[in-house]
C-alpha cells in the first residue's frame, strides 16, 4: 500500500505505510512515523467520514514537532482501505460496531507492536464519535483522548425525526446499499470554496480538493441509506443520559462555534456531564478544525499541548 503526494501536500519523511486485515477479513489502510527527537509516546489519528491519510500530513507534521510518534488509520470504505460495496464512491457500512473491529485491530496490529507508549487518540467527526463508543463499551485503549467536532448529532438535517425514521425504514426494506435519497456524487470541478461548510482557509480548502482531484480513488462519495442509519442508531446510543455515567476516559472535546455539519450544543451537553471528561468552544470555527484557519487552529492545538502529556510545545 502507498501514500500519494500532491505539490502542496508531500509525504512527511520516513513514512511507514501498509495494510492488515481486520477480524472479518476487510483490508485496511495505516501509516505511521517517527519524531526525528526523542519520542514522547504515540498519537493515533482517527479521521472523519470521507476522509482519508494524505489529508492528516499537516498534522502529522505537527505532532512530530511535538515529540511524538503518529499513526494513522484509514477507516474501512474509505481513503485506501477496501470499499465495502461494488460501486466504491458509496460511504456504507452496515453498522458502527464494524469501526470497532478496524479500531481494534489497528490498536492490536500497528500501535502495540511498533508504536512507543504511552498512546493518546486524536479523532474527528466520526472517527471521533467511534472512539467515544468505544470508551462508552469499557475500552481503554489510550490514556487520553483529544476529540474534534465529535459527530454526536447532525446540524445539517431539517427535519431530524422524519431522517431517522426514512433510514430506519428503508434500511428494514433492504435499501441499505442506496445512496441516501439526493445523495448523488457530486463531481470535482462542481465543488467550490464559497459556500462550503468545512473550513474558512482557502488554502487549505484547495489544497485538500487537490488530493481529491489528483489521486480520485482515495476518495468516497455521499453516505448509503445503510450508513445513515447506522450513525443515527451511533448518535442515539452516545447522546443518552446514561452515557455520560458510564465513560470514565479523560478526555476532551473540541467544537466549532460556526459548525453547520455537527451539533455543538449536543457536545457541550454531552461534555458538562462527564465525568472525566470536558469540552470547549472555539468561536467562528466551521467543522474542520485542524483543516481551518490559523486564527482557529492554533487555539486547538494549544487545548491539545494543554491536555495532553508530554507535548514538547507545552
Amino acid at each position: 500500500m502507498l501514500l500519494f503526494s500532491t505539490k502542496d501536500n508531500p509525504v512527511p519523511e520516513g513514512a511507514v505505510c501498509g495494510g492488515f486485515h481486520a477480524p472479518d477479513g476487510v483490508l485496511l489502510r495505516f501509516a505511521r512515523w517517527r519524531p526525528a527527537g526523542a519520542c514522547r509516546g504515540t498519537v493515533c489519528v482517527f479521521p472523519g467520514r470521507t476522509e482519508k491519510i494524505e489529508k492528516y500530513f499537516e498534522t502529522v507534521e505537527d505532532l512530530r514537532r511535538r515529540g511524538f510518534a503518529v499513526a494513522v488509520l484509514d477507516w474501512r470504505g474509505q481513503g485506501g482501505s477496501q470499499r465495502l460495496l461494488k460501486n466504491p464512491m458509496k460511504g456504507h457500512v452496515r453498522d458502527f460496531a464494524d469501526y470497532q473491529l478496524d479500531l481494534q485491530s489497528f490498536v492490536r496490529e500497528v500501535v502495540m507492536p511498533d508504536c512507543p507508549p504511552p498512546y493518546f487518540g486524536l479523532a474527528h467527526s466520526m472517527g471521533a464519535a467511534i472512539l467515544l463508543d468505544a470508551a462508552r463499551e469499557g475500552h481503554r485503549w489510550f490514556d487520553r483522548m483529544f476529540l474534534v467536532a465529535p459527530m454526536l448529532d447532525l446540524s445539517l438535517l431539517k427535519h431530524d425525526v422524519a431522517a431517522r425514521r426514512t433510514a430506519r425504514a428503508l434500511s428494514g426494506i433492504g435499501l441499505s446499499d442506496f445512496y441516501v435519497p439526493r445523495g448523488k456524487r457530486i463531481r470535482t470541478s462542481e465543488i467550490h470554496f464559497d459556500g462550503n461548510r468545512l473550513t474558512s482557509d482557502p488554502k487549505r480548502f484547495a489544497r485538500n480538493l487537490t488530493i481529491t482531484m489528483e489521486h480520485p480513488q482515495l476518495d468516497v462519495g455521499p453516505p448509503t441509506i445503510g450508513w445513515i442509519k447506522a450513525a443515527f442508531d451511533l448518535m442515539d446510543r452516545l447522546t443518552d443520559p446514561a452515557t455520560a455515567q458510564v465513560i470514565r476516559q479523560p478526555l476532551l472535546m473540541v467544537a466549532g462555534g460556526a459548525d453547520a455539519i455537527v451539533s455543538t450544543p449536543a457536545i457541550e451537553h454531552l461534555g458538562s456531564r462527564l465525568i472525566a471528561g470536558a469540552h470547549l468552544v472555539i468561536p467562528g470555527a466551521r467543522h474542520e478544525i485542524l483543516q481551518e484557519r490559523d486564527l482557529f487552529r492554533e487555539p486547538l492545538l494549544a487545548a491539545f499541548d494543554a491536555f495532553i502529556p508530554g507535548s514538547a510545545v507545552r
